[in-house]
């Protein structure tokens, strides 16, 4: 009983380890202890004790003036060097920073986390937002089967483990979200064709998305990249799918930028 207590522990500071630095992916430079008690209802004593410790994993630093805490370098270069070369040299975040600033409207990047969609980042625009989208964070994780980005995701499950997927997903949804396997198989499909998808946002917003699969190196797991609007938001789909393509078209052109030109220099022996 005390090794499964011990376990449970370590499991949940794990998990608010994560949500720390997902706090600051919000946009947030910095931080007390009691924003982060606020925002996740926990306990001063046991925050203050883990932002402390992520500051001697030089994952944050302290500014002992105004006793806040910010990301540290260190935070957003972990993990990169095993990650694809989009990813490692920044064009994937320079994308998602584009299309927020030319479309003013929230851009969310959706990977697939088991039976969910989850959001990998979140950028969320300069116009007034929608209320539900508002609640919109990096992190959050959804049934695949609920918006318009898990088809995306799903289609690009080969079949049959696809149509086992949607069985389970449609078992444990609740009645009021449950759906036609076969319905659902033919518009996931549809997604596979174009490789694009509009319809919900999901993730309890009643807001709509537009979202087109990324394309994904040897070995990567699928992403998808969306523009999320209000369902009543006079905007143009096929715009925002035009605008899409063209900046992940951009994504591939400058491939290889980042090494192209390099001069090797002598060895100093």
């Amino acid at each position: 009983m005390a090794a499964k207590q011990a376990s449970s522990n370590k499991a949940k500071i794990a998990k608010r380890v994560i949500e720390v630095l997902e706090y600051f992916d919000d946009f947030r430079r910095e931080a007390t202890v009691m924003d982060i008690v606020r925002r996740y209802n926990w306990p001063q004593s046991s925050t203050s004790e883990l932002l402390s410790s992520l500051v001697e994993l030089g994952l944050l630093r302290k500014d002992r003036h105004s006793r806040s805490y910010s990301l540290t370098p260190r935070a957003a270069l972990l993990g990169t060097g095993g990650q694809s070369a989009a990813v490692r040299d920044g064009r994937l975040v320079r994308l998602l920073d584009r299309l927020a600033a030319q479309t003013g409207l929230p851009v969310a990047l959706f990977g697939m986390t088991g039976l969910h969609a989850q959001i990998f980042a979140w950028r969320p625009g300069s116009r007034e937002p929608d209320r539900d989208i508002c609640r919109t964070a990096g992190g959050l994780q959804h049934p695949l089967s609920h918006s318009a980005a898990g088809w995306l995701l799903l289609s690009t499950v080969s079949q049959p483990r696809r149509d086992g997927l949607l069985r389970r997903l449609n078992a444990e949804a609740r009645e009021d979200s449950k759906f036609s396997c076969a319905e659902m198989g033919t518009r996931i499909e549809a997604c596979r064709n174009s490789g694009e998808a509009r319809g919900p946002a999901g993730f309890g917003s009643s807001s709509d998305m537009v979202a087109l699969l990324l394309p994904a190196e040897a070995g990567d797991e699928p992403m998808a990249l969306a523009i999320l609007f209000g369902r009543d938001e006079p905007v143009n789909r096929d715009s925002l799918a035009t605008c899409l393509a063209e900046a992940i078209r951009q994504i591939l052109r400058n491939q290889g930028e980042a090494t192209c030109g390099v001069e090797a220099l002598p060895t100093a022996a």
